[in-house]
């Protein structure tokens, strides 16, 4: 590794033993990176010296009227908030900075100031409660927090030494979106305009991300800033391929890595813009579109099957390339969100492990029920449990390679997650001999009925396919003949009613379409299915219901 720039080694330290590390592809053009770089100035400053200064960055609601934010303004926001890190806060290279917010100018600024003054962010979704909090600042040993002052009120039992949830570690906090003397923003009104970037390496974490799943302990994927700017030069450049033009915008949270690529590194690191908007709805997602003329949009299959019925009402006509990502993306939701705009779905596999999307295609690559192939950059292989590669075609474990790997902070999950130095993110999944991935299940989502393998989500595409059905969830539920049986979650669509005749006709639907022993033996009608912030089904919650 590189001499680093950190002065507070922890992150360093932390990092799992080399020999526990995926094998990293860096001998490619597109990850070529010099030795020191600091990936806030490559996407910012770097983007400024090719002339886009005057040219908006992000844009915001304010008072009900788009407003833009110049990419110079953004650095000028920018450098004076790190000036307040370091001045102000005392904070030092390689400190780690919670970070918690919904996605605004506020919060981009918070993150981009933090990576550009040498720090690490640990970026938090708005949703999570104080115990959530108090698990990351203890794990990763956080000493100070940039947070929207609108969530201080969780944040404020993890500081408090007479709450159950108080965090030793954390000695200081800054609000941000608040006009207090003491806030980010005043603070940072009296700072210079202009910040030197922390001369970091590129092998300096500068990212700690925890994993948004739905069970578990979270885990900390530690990523270096050559890290961010690959996830920014190998999916986008490849599959994605937006310009300076293109205007981004979607749903998932800055703190999702998702969101982190896709509504701000990806359009800083070719000069684009982005919308910036919480608390978005299916319905408010389409009016940014018309009203932004937004090109590019990133949100979960969820958001894509609520969507398509409203696409009627709304002038999408300057949309022209749509991602989807963080579950399976269901045949029946590509289908329906292609009739209604006209639209190919770019679909990907990624991961926090990851850091973003190492599977997909777009266009005329799109293969039906297919994910797409391997993003150029990574590679890709299905393998047994014994990690030999299964014959094409044949259901094996996902494994990947590429210049971004799986890096825990401090957990004994990292042997789980790499062996024999690929990454397994723990997929089920057959690749045909073109080299297209056909998704499964989850690894451990594979419901195992009287000797059958069955895929759960094989079984939701069908259920979604009958006119009744809004949403569903399938799980295997225990049994003593069977070990288990197909259990599904349904959400039926306004004047359908939940009874046996519909149980009957559901079971039935799915018998004509695929082999009858894959048919749900249990039908439970519910009025919402639990997901995650970032719109991932709780299988862990339906399998306890």
């Amino acid at each position: 590794m590189h001499p680093t720039a950190h002065v507070d080694s922890f992150a360093r330290d932390h990092l799992p033993p080399e020999s526990q590390w995926p094998a990293l592809l860096l001998d490619n053009p597109d990850v070529a990176y010099p030795a020191r770089l600091n990936c806030a100035a490559e996407l910012l400053d770097r983007t400024i010296e090719t002339g886009r200064g005057d040219q908006p960055a992000i844009w915001s609601d304010v008072d009900g009227a788009p407003h833009a934010t110049s990419y110079a303004e953004l650095r000028a926001l920018v450098d004076r908030s790190a000036h307040v890190l370091i001045e102000d806060m005392r904070l030092q290279p390689g400190n780690r900075v919670l970070l918690h917010g919904p996605n605004t100018l506020q919060m981009a600024v918070a993150m981009l100031a933090a990576l550009k003054a040498g720090l690490v962010v640990v970026p938090t979704m708005p949703l999570l409660r104080a115990k959530e909090l108090k698990q990351i600042i203890d794990k990763a040993q956080i000493g100070a927090a940039l947070c929207d002052v609108r969530l201080a009120g969780e944040l404020s039992h993890c500081t408090d030494p007479a709450d159950a949830l108080f965090c030793a570690d954390m000695k200081q906090v800054c609000y941000f979106h608040d006009d207090a003397p003491e806030s980010l923003e005043s603070l940072a009104n009296g700072k210079p305009a202009t910040f030197t970037a922390c001369d970091t390496a590129i092998d300096d974490v500068c990212l700690i991300a925890f994993t948004s799943g739905t069970t578990g302990t979270p885990k900390g994927c530690m990523h270096f800033h050559r890290d961010v700017l690959a996830m920014c030069d190998l999916f986008p450049r490849h599959v994605l391929k937006p310009g300076a033009e293109d205007v981004f915008c979607g749903t998932p949270p800055l703190a999702f890595t998702f969101g982190l690529g896709g509504l701000l590194c990806f359009p800083l690191r070719v000069g684009a813009s982005t919308v910036l908007i919480e608390k978005l709805t299916p319905a408010l997602l389409l009016q940014v579109v018309e009203r932004y003329r937004a090109t590019i949009m990133f949100t979960a299959p969820t958001f894509y099957r609520q969507m398509a019925p409203l696409a009627k009402d709304h002038d999408l006509s300057s949309l022209c390339k749509t991602v989807s990502a963080g579950e399976a993306l269901p045949p029946a939701t590509r289908d329906l969100w292609r009739e209604a705009t006209g639209i190919e779905m770019i679909d990907g596999i990624g991961g926090t492990e990851m850091i973003h999307i190492f599977v997909s295609s777009a266009g005329a690559d799109v293969r039906a029920g297919s994910i797409g192939r391997a993003v150029p950059g990574y590679v890709v292989q299905a393998l047994d449990d014994a990690l030999q590669p299964v014959a094409p075609g044949v259901t094996g474990h996902l494994a990947v390679r590429g210049p971004t790997g799986c890096r825990y902070l401090a957990d004994e999950r990292q042997m789980k997650f790499v062996r024999d130095g690929w990454n397994l993110p723990g997929d089920a999944v057959s690749i045909d001999a073109d080299g297209y991935v056909f998704y499964q299940a989850r690894a451990d989502d594979m419901i195992v009925s009287s000797g059958y393998n069955i895929a759960g989500p094989e079984v939701e595409t069908v259920l979604l396919q009958h006119p009744a059905v809004a949403e569903c969830g399938v799980v295997g539920a225990p049994d003593e003949l069977r070990g288990q049986v197909v259990k599904a979650f349904v959400v039926l669509r306004p004047g359908f009613q939940g009874d046996a005749a519909m149980v009957s006709e559901l079971q039935q639907f799915v018998k004509n379409a695929v082999a009858a022993y894959k048919y749900p033996r249990v039908i439970v009608f519910i009025d919402v299915l639990p997901r995650t912030e970032t719109g991932k089904l709780k299988r862990a919650v339906l399998r306890a219901m």
